[in-house]
């Protein structure tokens, strides 16, 4: 028995299902997940002394790679100060300046732990501004584990292939209502049943927890005019996409101005940081300016904020995102390639350097179209992938991610063992 093996045994006696987060278990795809010992740059090593080029990067979170020189440094310097005060610090005030910056739309920003905190809060102020409950959101979008959100939700409940959470009550659900994503002509027509009752319009404007499926032309454009014609707000969920597809996110390689933006992963450097901000006037809404609550002990911390600066510092760099773009596309297209060569139908995306892929002819505008895709061939596709040192993620509803720390190199090297990965896993 493998160390990776026989920790996972001991973790299923005492972590519900050996782990922390669903979709790590390998569920969809099989097989014994590796249990990681350390990482540095692009690549993990796991506790048996097996080495992977990493395409999952902490989920999105680590843009620069695995232990960034730069980062380590401003981590250690702030923990050697004091890693949690309960009072306010210098960072919050630049990291939240920084934010500012790359997204004018985000006036002002509140710093929490998680995504899931961040679109929780989100939707809180957006119900206490137009003083409405319900909530729009899209089929396949993850917005965390929030009760309200766990309606026709991606990311490990697409995986699992789950229903509505077991725990979330009717009442709670009820305030959620879906529509598929990219039907522009399914939100007109919520709109004008029922507009005049829903707050807010959440979405991931490039979404990455069904796959990687891209808006198509002049979608977000509506949502902002049904928004605005009705009074309801528009929540751009970029957790995942937020200095990930451009340096002021989606919003900005859309050119669409959300009224709350919510943010996770990059903005904390791979610690566990959440944020969302938005227009002054609903922010001030917040206690202690205003009367909607939320609070966090580890909120802003000092170790935290240091990673997000010197993370969005390094991103700075001249062409930095132009390069990763184009490391991106370069693997997308040897994955479309390599499909083509061994007769399997494929849909390939990207934004940035955030990407994905799937077993089927296409096109995949929402998370429908998605499931049609061959999950038992990407299944075997991870598993000889993964023997061949490259970690996808474990699931066909995942996102792919390039970080600065894979080299062209690296690029080349994983499209070529993914090619002999895809030609044993047709075999089979």
């Amino acid at each position: 028995m493998s160390r990776s093996e026989e920790l996972f045994e001991r973790g299923k006696t005492v972590l519900p299902g050996g782990v922390n987060s669903p979709v790590r278990a390998f569920r969809a795809v099989g097989g014994t997940p590796f249990f990681v010992a350390r990482a540095a740059g692009a690549r993990l090593t796991d506790v048996d002394g097996g080495t992977y080029l990493d395409y999952v990067c902490s989920w999105g979170a680590l843009i620069l790679g695995h232990a960034h020189p730069a980062v380590l440094d401003a981590i250690r310097g702030a923990a050697a100060a004091g890693w949690s005060y309960g009072a306010p610090c210098e960072s919050e005030v630049e990291l939240a300046e920084a934010v500012r910056r790359r997204m004018p739309a985000v006036e002002m920003v509140r710093f929490v732990n998680s995504g899931t905190e961040a679109t929780m809060a989100a939707v809180r102020v957006a119900r206490a501004a137009t003083k409405r409950n319900v909530l729009l959101k899209f089929a396949g979008c993850y917005h965390g584990h929030a009760d309200g959100f766990l309606v026709k939700a991606g990311s490990g409940v697409a995986t699992l292939g789950l229903p509505d959470s077991p725990g979330v009550p009717a009442a709670l659900a009820e305030l959620t209502i879906t529509v598929a994503f990219n039907d522009a002509g399914g939100v007109e027509d919520l709109f004008r049943r029922r507009g005049a009752d829903v707050a807010a319009v959440i979405v991931e404007p490039y979404v990455g927890n069904a796959g990687f499926i891209a808006p198509e032309s002049g979608f977000h454009e509506t949502l902002r005019a049904l928004c605005d014609r009705h009074g309801a707000l528009l929540i751009f969920d970029e957790v995942m996409t937020g200095f990930r597809v451009a340096a002021g996110g989606a919003q900005e390689r859309l050119r669409v101005r959300p009224d709350l933006t919510t943010l996770g992963k990059i903005v904390g450097g791979g610690m566990p940081v959440g944020a969302y901000g938005g227009r002054a006037d609903l922010m001030r809404l917040v206690a202690p300016e205003g009367p909607v609550y939320q609070a966090g002990t580890l909120s802003g911390n000092p170790v935290a904020m240091a990673a997000g600066l010197a993370t969005l510092r390094e991103t700075e760099r001249a062409g930095f995102y132009e390069t990763l773009e184009r490391r991106t596309a370069r693997l997308v297209a040897g994955i479309g390639d390599a499909a083509h060569r061994h007769g399997v139908p494929v849909t390939t995306g990207h934004a940035g350097s955030m990407w994905g892929m799937y077993f089927t002819p296409g096109p995949v505008r929402n998370f429908a179209e998605a499931k049609a895709a061959d999950t038992a061939l990407f299944a075997r596709w991870h598993r000889a992938a993964l023997a061949r040192g490259v970690f996808l993620a474990p699931s066909a509803f995942e996102a792919g991610f390039v970080s600065s720390a894979h080299t062209d190199a690296d690029i080349d090297s994983t499209i070529t063992q993914l090619d002999a990965a895809l030609g044993e896993a047709r075999a089979r």
